[in-house]
């Protein structure tokens, strides 16, 4: 089992920057990527950004291309999202997450508790 714990959520301003941590512990040798999904009111989850975990290739949805950057301290087992360029529609609970295989998407074997991003206009 992996336990992933989410830290760095707010309110922020419409262009504004947040900096999500997931610490990541137990069988964390068992991680291939891991991730952030997150999920706006009313929608179903969506794949945001992932990481594979050895190598440090980094994945995004398009619709935060060049706003969000995924990284992780490999030695700390942390992973961050840097939010910069925030928008309403950014609004939604941030999962981390942790997968044991390199798939695609918003799929992933273990996540967080999730942490509430709220951007205002």
């Amino acid at each position: 089992q992996v336990q992933l714990a989410e830290s760095g959520g707010g309110l922020v301003q419409a262009g504004g920057s947040l900096r999500l941590s997931c610490a990541a512990s137990g069988r964390t040798l068992s991680m291939s990527r891991m991730g952030w999904v997150r999920q706006a009111p009313g929608k179903e989850r969506a794949f945001v950004a992932s990481i594979t975990w050895s190598t440090g290739s980094t994945y995004y949805a398009d619709s935060v291309k060049g706003r969000f950057t995924i990284s992780r301290d490999y030695a700390k087992n942390t992973m961050y999202l840097q939010m910069n360029s925030l928008k309403p529609e950014d609004t939604a609970v941030y999962y981390c997450a942790a997968d044991r295989r390199l798939r695609l998407g918003s799929t992933y074997d273990y996540w967080g508790q999730g942490t509430q991003i709220t951007v205002s206009s």
